[in-house]
């Protein structure tokens, strides 16, 4: 079965899968109307009878099964989206290592620069949210919490990794990863920002894994980024990480983080704060003490605009 076929077979289970929620959810309103209506009237009496007891109860059973329902669709409807966006980055990277283009084709021009942090803006909303179930812990890459030691980024997976540029200084850049050879413990990375034309051949302690979801402020608070917590952070409307202090971190599932970063420029030492996604800044390691902020003022107005 194609990949396309595949793909199609799934949008039209999910298109059934979001029509059984609304008929679940449709359900459950007439049973919340009752609960609401048998609370006016225990308020109205002002009592709170055996009767009223009985009848609460199996009305916040019924209700608690209702939810359980429709939990158990959105859930199901989550997991075909996932395959879905699985199959299409699969077909991206065969795409990708095919060529687009044959030999007697033209060059492929690089991607404008506009065009490249549009994508990435997209790729940033939709990260997926973790939902787990009641006292499920976040798993790793979902916000702040880091990969498992042994973690191995897949192909294809967006990195922060840290590369030597023209001037023989160092740069975290955001990356993509083409292969992990398990016998030298090194990644080959594409640098996103040239579309494929600049690769590096790095050790893994050059490559920071990024989140994989996004962590709810409001059920996993332990999994975000705390303010005044240091962390790499891709600077807007660049493809460079830098460092920067978490100013405030996300309220909300969609909120982004506010950071200040490094910058010389400023008395204090740091930018104002600016909002970065959830989904694009990676944890500060030990080796990434060593830059400093004269690199990073020099790079700003270099030719990866911004970098």
């Amino acid at each position: 079965m194609s990949a396309d076929t595949k793909i199609a077979e799934l949008l039209t289970e999910l298109h059934q899968l979001i029509k059984q929620t609304q008929e679940e959810r449709s359900r459950s309103e007439h049973n919340l109307l009752n609960i609401q209506k048998t609370h006016e009237r225990m308020q109205t009496e002002n009592k709170t009878s055996p009767y009223y007891r009985t009848k609460l109860r199996g009305l916040y059973t019924t209700a608690k099964a209702d939810a359980e329902a429709e939990c158990s669709i959105l859930r199901h409807a989550l997991d075909k989206i996932a395959e879905i966006k699985s199959l299409l980055e699969e077909r991206r990277i065969a795409a990708k290592m095919a060529g687009v283009y044959s030999d007697s084709d033209p060059p492929r021009k690089t991607m404008r620069r506009g065009v490249l942090m549009t994508l990435l803006q997209q790729s940033a909303m939709t990260l997926p949210l973790w939902i787990g179930k009641p006292g499920e812990s976040p798993p790793p890459l979902c916000g702040a919490t880091p990969a498992n030691s042994d973690y191995v980024a897949k192909q294809g997976d967006k990195v922060a990794a840290r590369v030597k540029a023209m001037d023989g200084d160092e740069q975290w850049i955001l990356a993509e990863v083409v292969s992990y050879n398990h016998s030298t413990n090194k990644y080959e990375v594409d640098d996103i920002d040239e579309e494929g034309k600049e690769r590096h051949t790095l050790s893994r302690r050059r490559i920071i894994p990024l989140p994989q979801w996004k962590a709810n402020p409001e059920t996993d608070p332990e999994a975000l980024f705390s303010k005044d917590q240091l962390v790499l952070a891709l600077y807007p409307q660049t493809t460079c990480f830098y460092r920067a202090l978490i100013h405030t971190p996300p309220h909300r599932p969609q909120d982004d983080y506010s950071v200040l970063f490094e910058d010389t420029s400023y008395a204090d030492g740091y930018s104002p704060p600016l909002n970065v996604a959830q989904s694009i800044r990676g944890r500060l390691q030990r080796e990434q003490e060593e830059m400093t902020r004269r690199r990073r003022t020099k790079r700003r107005s270099g030719s990866r605009g911004g970098c």
